[in-house]
């Protein structure tokens, strides 16, 4: 079976609480990292209709602040898929509650998540249907990242051994 990017395409929203901040008010990355991180595992259950681990995050930079009060939206969205695995975009927005201003996009990341059984073996996934041109690019782009996430492991396996 053949989803497309739109069939588990998810967002999560939460207004951040004092209990998530540090002593001046800056929600802590870490926080940010793990909202993050459950929504890219929903966008691969959804896909997959399977447990998911998180594999590999891509390098994470800030570019904006969290403060308490503010409103934290997740959107994310797969941009490759290969045979277990599955890499999603997540894209992180900060929007002040009190002003009226559009929300700013804080960071972006890539997860990769893998479909696992009971035992925690990897499991197929299906395959994913692009519909636009950015999907295309996206996936490509995914691809890339893949095939050089592997040659870089395979260069790991070698130097250790």
């Amino acid at each position: 079976m053949k989803k497309t990017v739109a069939y588990s395409r998810s967002i999560l929203s939460q207004v951040m609480l004092i209990d998530k901040a540090n002593s001046i008010g800056n929600i802590h990355g870490g926080e940010i990292v793990k909202m993050m991180d459950s929504a890219a595992a929903v966008v691969a259950k959804k896909h997959s209709r399977s447990a998911v681990v998180t594999a590999r995050i891509d390098q994470l930079e800030f570019h904006t602040p969290a403060n308490v009060g503010d409103l934290i939206t997740c959107t994310a969205e797969l941009v490759f898929v290969g045979k277990s695995s599955m890499e999603v975009l997540v894209t992180v927005e900060v929007e002040n509650l009190r002003v009226e201003k559009p929300a700013k996009v804080a960071l972006k990341g890539y997860f990769t998540m893998v479909a696992i059984d009971k035992d925690g073996h990897a499991l197929p996934v299906p395959e994913l249907v692009l519909e636009t041109p950015e999907e295309k690019l996206e996936f490509e782009e995914g691809k890339e990242r893949y095939k050089e996430y592997k040659l870089n492991q395979q260069k790991k396996k070698i130097h250790i051994e």
